[in-house]
């Protein structure tokens, strides 16, 4: 949530080694040989690497290359974001709504343990319903006026916020009390990654994978207490089909979330632009507005 064969090294049935994308016999290795040749030879160097790190010292490695990736200086400098495309959301992993959305998103100075970002997520081509997400309550914004979140809900916005890869490397890498932990490399989606878990001072921890090839984040999971019910929700998220969006950032313009196996939200963004000097009244609610009960 990303180059040519010719060149690569590939081996023939004896074992030998031929460049330039050909065998002994001249035809070119076809696309699994040379994907499981590649994925080889990133597991052996990231052995070799790994074998004098602590768990610790590969986990800062890792999501370091991560940032480095994803651009750097460039994404933590990255001052607002507007993400427009399609957004789906599901009933146990079924459509059950599907609506041109276009996200908004302003980035303000970091807090330790809390968010430090304001959200609208506006939907339909008049954006006249949206969703509107800041640093101290969220609300259902719709004709009929503006509904605040209840506790529970608001309080999961903000635990995700907190601990979404995408805020982290943008907001709290430097906080005190961040503990980074490799847990070793393994696949996804046929893809070689690393693991990392990464823990901050309220003892929340996320895991996520980072492509051992293109070092960007595609998937990440944790688990929060359910009040309601008195165990634990499982929550997944996906990145992919990354995207240059400006001066060397990275954005995935793919984001599947889901929930105990469920997939519950899906966002393609057709155009993610950055530093769009966003407004104010952009993350406030009119004050003329109706505000209804809260919701349940």
């Amino acid at each position: 949530m990303t180059g040519s064969l010719a060149g690569h090294p590939s081996r023939d049935r004896e074992g030998a080694v031929f460049l330039r994308g050909t065998t002994s016999r001249g035809r070119r290795p076809n696309g699994a040989h040379w994907l499981a040749g590649c994925l080889a030879l990133s597991a052996a160097l990231s052995a070799v690497v790994s074998a004098a790190e602590t768990p610790a010292e590969r986990g800062k490695r890792v999501v370091y290359e991560g940032l480095a990736a994803l651009g750097g200086d460039a994404f933590v400098h990255m001052n607002d974001r507007v993400e427009s495309g399609r957004a789906y959301s599901f009933y146990r992993s079924q459509i059950n709504g599907l609506a041109v959305a276009k996200i908004y998103t302003r980035y303000a100075a970091p807090m330790p343990g809390a968010p430090a970002v304001r959200e609208r997520e506006a939907f339909g081509l008049k954006e006249d319903s949206a969703v509107l997400l800041t640093e101290t309550g969220a609300w259902e914004v719709t004709f009929r006026g503006a509904r605040p979140f209840d506790d529970t809900r608001y309080a999961n916005y903000r635990d995700s916020t907190l601990r979404n890869i995408l805020y982290i490397l943008r907001q709290r890498l430097n906080e005190p009390g961040m503990e980074l932990y490799s847990r070793g490399t393994d696949f996804f989606e046929n893809r070689p990654v690393e693991i990392v878990d990464i823990t901050d001072s309220r003892n929340a921890t996320v895991t996520v994978y980072f492509d051992q090839l293109s070092k960007l984040p595609t998937r990440q999971t944790f688990r929060r207490r359910n009040e309601e019910f008195k165990d634990f929700d499982t929550e997944v998220t996906t990145f992919g089909l990354y995207r240059d969006v400006g001066g060397g950032v990275k954005w995935p313009c793919n984001i599947r979330r889901e929930r105990n196996g469920e997939k519950i939200f899906e966002m393609f963004s057709d155009q993610v632009q950055i530093n769009r000097n966003l407004k104010d009244n952009l993350f406030e609610l009119p004050g003329n507005i109706k505000v209804l009960p809260k919701g349940k």
